[in-house]
């Protein structure tokens, strides 16, 4: 939007987003809700038993960089090498933080993009398969309450999303088998800008939270404040009590779904934290040169801050024991800055600035490790998780108390 010599119109802009954030913020807490009225009561006289399902989560900042139809991703996620269950996918800056993606109305075009891409890597090995031999009928008209086992066909069950959502370059999604669909409910979605202005969604959170049998889930993509200055993982921190405090789910009609982050049962948090290490740019380049990892996490400012309770108190992170994740070259492994010949580069230090980490129990991490992509200035790091899920020992008794539950709901709001 310019005016007569070109110059962008600021004030009515950034008055105009300001005025959708203090309320379109709040309300895409509902966006994208699919919330199934019903809920298992707590004294039920059904026996519940414990399940095990494996997740694998994933955080990116592909730095503006849009895909193309034939980017081909080595390390993405294979179902037939590692199968899960789950698939979380974050990303961060899907599109450039320039003023017209920040303030201007937001596309939905990339992150469609992504979420093809997702869908045919995730699904890839089911249409290979097909090919080489047809699928057994009772497999696939099977519809089991508990979780396929290693040894069974994982490759011929397909993966569909759950929900997704983008805001201006935050973009999550979330993929699971198809069969686990009738036991998933009450999918929302909550964004929180904390950029420009103290709200605007050049940094800030998009939250994804669902109910898997009788226990709830709650997934934190984030970006927060950049910066690696002396006091600037302060502004991180207050980045995140901003999304901790402001991010607010439906609790639906039976008042009983959790609302707030830490209210969940299962928490991941994922992104660009932007923490930085703590020491002269000089020793940490010297200190990645010789791989001295346990040196540079001693001043990681994660670390540090979570130690001394200043932000995220009681979550937990797996062992690092893979190279700083920013910043480098696109696509070279050469980390930025490290070219004498280049003159005139901004100083960027390494640093761990994508992470994972998780509260509540039920959560084990069984891996935590880095990609290789070269798509853009930053590594992508995945995890990959078993999460205990308490389930009804009865699944036809679930599925009726299911059912009449929501069709009580559905009499209750005709009747209003």
């Amino acid at each position: 939007m310019q005016g007569k010599h070109g110059e962008i119109k600021w004030p009515k802009l950034v008055a105009n987003k300001l005025g959708k954030s203090l309320g379109s913020y709040r309300w895409a807490a509902n966006c994208g809700s699919t919330e199934i009225l019903t809920q298992v009561p707590q004294a039920c006289n059904y026996k519940k038993d414990t399940l095990k399902y494996k997740l694998f989560v994933r955080t990116w900042n592909v730095g503006g960089i849009a895909p193309t139809d034939d980017l081909k991703i080595e390390d993405w996620p294979d179902p037939c090498e590692n199968p899960c269950d789950f698939y979380v996918l974050g990303f961060q800056e899907t599109v450039p933080l320039s003023a017209r993606n920040v303030l201007g109305p937001e596309s939905t075009r990339i992150s469609m993009k992504w979420n093809s891409l997702i869908r045919a890597a995730l699904n890839r090995t089911i249409l290979n398969s097909k090919k080489n031999q047809e699928l057994k009928v009772g497999e696939r008209e099977r519809q089991k309450v508990y979780p396929v086992k290693d040894s069974d066909s994982r490759d011929s069950i397909p993966f569909k999303c759950i929900i997704s959502k983008q805001m201006v370059g935050i973009f999550i999604s979330v993929w699971a088998r198809a069969d686990l669909f009738p036991y998933i409910r009450n999918q929302n979605v909550s964004c929180v800008g904390s950029g420009i202005m103290g709200c605007l969604g050049n940094k800030g959170s998009v939250s994804i939270r669902f109910c898997l049998h009788g226990t709830s889930f709650c997934f934190v993509c984030c970006h927060l404040a950049s910066g690696g200055k002396e006091g600037d993982e302060m502004h991180r921190n207050s980045d995140v009590e901003e999304i901790l405090s402001r991010t607010s789910f439906p609790r639906g009609p039976s008042l009983h779904f959790p609302r707030k982050i830490l209210d969940h049962d299962r928490i991941i948090w994922l992104g660009d934290l932007n923490y930085r290490i703590s020491m002269p740019e000089a020793m940490t380049r010297f200190l990645v040169d010789k791989k001295d990892w346990n040196t540079l996490l001693e001043n990681d400012q994660l670390k540090t801050e979570i130690s001394e309770g200043r932000v995220f108190e009681g979550w937990q992170e797996g062992i690092i024991e893979f190279a700083p994740t920013y910043k480098y070259y696109p696509k070279l492994d050469k980390y930025y800055g490290c070219d004498q010949g280049r003159k005139g580069e901004k100083k960027r230090a390494p640093a761990w600035c994508d992470r994972i980490i998780w509260n509540g129990k039920g959560l084990k991490q069984n891996q935590y490790s880095r990609g290789e992509s070269r798509l853009s200035d930053h590594r992508p790091v995945h995890a990959i998780f078993t999460a205990e899920v308490d389930a009804l020992r009865n699944s036809k008794a679930y599925e009726s108390f299911f059912l009449s539950n929501r069709y009580d709901h559905l009499k209750k709001y005709k009747s209003l």
